[in-house]
């Protein structure tokens, strides 16, 4: 995809998810932005560990790359202090990584139901339990915590926080600067719901961040590893953008796919085809 004025003019709100394109190392991933001309990153915390949270912050600086999530603080559910004391720990190291980082967001996957547990309410209580400690620390910070809903196929193991709703009645607890969403096209595109908890995000100044995937089916052994390349299912990519910048999102437009089949490619090859999808579908 050869980067000229108009297409760089395209790509200015794009931020390629490093988790869509794990096969290129942090350097590797800073180049081929740079030659693409794709001006963010969202970040994950293992590869930014595996090669240093300093010089992954100056790398990007240096780059002009900005990073426009981190990924991912929560699984707050558990019912153990120790695991409880641990999990909040945890999510305070995180939130220290996206301050150093330079991120405002850190996304949040709040956990799936403890073992033996079936109390879908009393986990999400947890997590309300858990922000009221993460909020404050989060703001001190200047890092804004973003909860996103997970397809409910996710439930048990990942996240009990299933649609937007249950995801704003956590956010609205505590100030909007502190606690938002993190909207996922592939996580709320069967939601009738959705659109109209969009606008109320919106409202209320909690539309954090914003990220694409499609819904391709039938969906491979291992859900979780099935998302679509834009363009290549059933979800409206534009419709969905219509709908979050209606609300007043005017931020990044992250593209996160989780594949397989998309992992065995040559990754320099999908980051450019990824870039022109966005710019096809998006």
């Amino acid at each position: 995809m050869p980067v000229t004025p108009a297409v760089s003019e395209e790509l200015a709100r794009f931020s390629i998810n490093q988790m869509t394109v794990k096969q290129l190392s942090l350097p590797e991933l800073v180049a081929a932005c740079g030659e693409l001309g794709i001006p963010g990153v969202g970040l994950w915390r293992e590869p930014v560990a595996a090669h240093g949270l300093e010089r992954t912050a100056k790398l990007m600086r240096d780059a002009g790359l900005s990073v426009t999530t981190l990924c991912r603080g929560g699984f707050l559910t558990a019912i153990d202090p120790h695991a409880r004391v641990a999990a909040i720990e945890d999510n305070k190291a995180a939130i220290d990584e996206a301050a150093t980082l330079g991120t405002r967001t850190l996304v949040l996957v709040s956990g799936g139901l403890p073992p033996d547990s079936r109390d879908l309410r009393g986990a999400r209580e947890r997590i309300a339990d858990a922000l009221g400690e993460l909020a404050p620390y989060a703001a001190v910070r200047g890092v804004r915590l973003a909860i996103e809903p997970l397809h409910p196929m996710f439930a048990s193991d990942r996240c009990v926080v299933s649609t937007l709703a249950q995801a704003l009645e956590l956010a609205e607890r505590f100030p909007a600067s502190q606690v938002g969403v993190c909207v996922d096209t592939y996580h709320v595109w069967w939601d009738d719901e959705a659109p109209a908890g969009i606008a109320r995000a919106g409202a209320a100044g909690r539309l954090h961040a914003f990220q694409l995937a499609d819904w391709v089916t039938p969906l491979p052994e291992g859900v979780l590893n099935g998302r679509g390349q834009l363009g290549d299912g059933a979800i409206d990519m534009r419709e969905w953008r219509g709908y979050v910048e209606r609300a007043g999102y005017a931020g990044p437009i992250e593209v996160e796919l989780f594949s397989e089949t998309l992992w065995s490619r040559e990754g320099r090859e999908l980051l450019s085809e990824t870039a022109t999808r966005y710019v096809a579908y998006a």
